[in-house]
This record gives C-alpha cells, structure tokens and sequence, in this order.
C-alpha cells in the first residue's frame, strides 16, 4: 500500500457422460463451477520465490530496481505457460521507466471486463512480502486456478500487477488514464487486493460498491468471520484511480500501520494496541510478516469474487 494519500475449488474436471452404448463424450469446460479452495501452500510458494528474488538483487523490489524486473519476469513466465496473453504496459516515475503487467484468459463469451489487480512493487527498505506480495501472489494463483480449471467465463477475466504504486499509483494511474471511454465502459468490476496477510490481521472490505462489499462480506460471514469497511485503504492503493473514472471497484484488506482496538482484537483473535503489520513498509516485511490463515482465506474469498462474478 502506497504510503502516500493521493489528493483527490476443487478445479474442474471434464465431465464423462456414458451412452447407452457404452461410449463416452467430454463434456465442454463449465462456466458456473464452484469456486476452488486455494492451496495457500501455492500462494506461499510464489512468496517464498518473491522473497528469493528481493535477496538475490539488493534486497527489495522497487520501481527502477532489478528486483522489481526480475518480479514481473517471474509472473509472467508463470502466466505465459498457463495460456494467458500478457503484455507490458510502460510509464515513467521520476524519470525512470517502470511496467505494469496485463494478462488476459482469451476464454470470454462476452466483451465485459472483470478485472483483479495488485500492486508488485515494494518500497526500497525491504522485499515487501505482505505488502504487497500477498495481494500479487494471490491474483496469481488464482489467475493460475482459472486456467487449470479451463474456465469458460461470460465476462473478459482481465489480471494486472503494477508499478510504482508505492510512489503514489504511479502505475495504475498511467493504466486508467490510457483506456478510452469505451473501454471503461466495457468494465463491470476492478477488485484490488493490497495487503491480505497481515500478520495481526483484520478482515476488512472496500465498501465502495455496496453489492461487491456484501458479496464478501457474506462470505466471511458464512464462515463466522465479521468484516469491518476497509477504512484506512480508502484512496490509498490502486483502486482510486479506477473509482475516479467512474469503475465500479471493490477489494480486500488485512491491515497497515493503524494500531488494532480492543474490541477487534476481541473478534478476530488478535492482538490489541498493536498495528494490523507492525513491519509496514520496513525491513522486517518477510516471510515471518504474513498471517496463514488470513492469507488462506482471503485467496478463497478472491477467487469465490471471480468465479461468481465473471
């Protein structure tokens, strides 16, 4: 999450039907399964590789540094080989040019867009696992899920990681700004997702979109989990420029720099006077800076968001 205000499943199956005859045909990919259980083993395994990349180039992933390249070639790598169609859109923060990835599953019936996003850059002090590796490992394993699942879906299932967001949505901005009127249009839904494995998490949910807020928050609460409104994301991760264009959004959000009170502590088990990530934008925002199980079940309630809504 950007530290500045910006002014303004199981997976599916093929199906055998047996004749009368004793043969059996395929049946088409379904376009209205259920949505898979993520392994959050997977999602831990792209952050462990996240980390390793951080490591291996100057200990962070930030805009105009090698681990923010080495990044985005590991994700698209991953992407190109599950059938995406990616492509690398450039911009230019403090005169260094930076990308954001885009990567589309040529599956839809429709020309409606659905679109899940997180931002993949860290700040300079460290390799920024939960923030925000968590929301991009996450998109990306779901991303992932679509394709093992061969989704057909009625509306364009669109993914995008991006740049600089951590010096003011650099990236996300520069990607709103250049569609067209009749492309966001075309958009039902941006879902974004910035920090959801806070390690004293919260269960928080954008409340923009009142009928997305309620689809996750009945989730959660299927699950005996109560949700709070995403306060202290509000215009500070790369669903503002989306809402500023007049795109409908919604996400999810574990917490930042804002200290737990006694009474969520009380409902979510965790620690009161203490922030939801005590390593917020610091050195410490590794591996052992993640909560599992919110990671767990905010990867599921994001995929249940796009298989329901797609």
């Amino acid at each position: 999450m950007s530290f500045r205000r910006p002014l303004a499943v199981s997976f599916v199956a093929l199906a055998l039907a047996a004749g009368l005859t004793g043969g059996a045909t395929a049946a088409p990919p379904s376009a209205t399964a259920a949505a898979p259980d993520i392994d959050v083993d997977r999602v831990l395994g792209h952050l462990a590789d996240l980390e390793s990349i951080a490591a291996a180039h100057g200990g962070n992933r930030a805009h105009g540094q090698p681990g923010y390249t080495a990044s985005l070639d590991h994700i698209e790598g991953l992407l190109d080989a599950a059938g995406y169609e990616t492509h690398r859109e450039p911009f230019t923060s403090g005169g260094v040019t930076g990308w954001n990835l885009i990567a589309e599953w040529p599956h839809a019936a429709g020309d409606e867009v659905l679109m899940a996003g997180a931002h993949l850059d860290s700040v300079r002090a460290g390799a920024g696992i939960n923030d925000n590796g968590s929301g991009s490992a996450a998109i990306l394993e779901v991303a992932l899920a679509v394709a093992e699942a061969d989704l057909r879906p009625d509306k364009q299932l669109r993914f995008g990681w991006w740049g600089a967001e951590e010096l003011g949505l650099v990236g996300s901005r520069a990607h709103v700004a250049g569609l067209s009127a009749a492309e966001r249009e075309r958009f039902s839904a941006y879902l974004n997702f910035d920090m959801i494995g806070s390690p004293n998490a919260g269960y928080f949910v954008y409340d923009d979109d009142a009928a997305i807020e309620a689809l996750f928050s009945d989730w959660f609460a299927e699950r005996g989990i109560v949700t709070e409104p995403a306060v202290e994301a509000r215009n500070r991760s790369d669903h503002a420029p989306f809402l500023s264009a007049g795109i409908t959004v919604g996400g999810l959000f574990t917490g930042a720099g804002y200290t737990m009170t006694a009474a969520q502590a009380a409902q979510w088990g965790g620690t009161a006077g203490l922030p939801f990530d005590s390593c917020y934008h610091r050195v410490c925002d590794t591996l052992a800076n993640l909560d599992e199980t919110a990671l767990d079940l905010n990867t599921d309630a994001l995929a249940y968001a796009i298989w329901e809504l797609s």
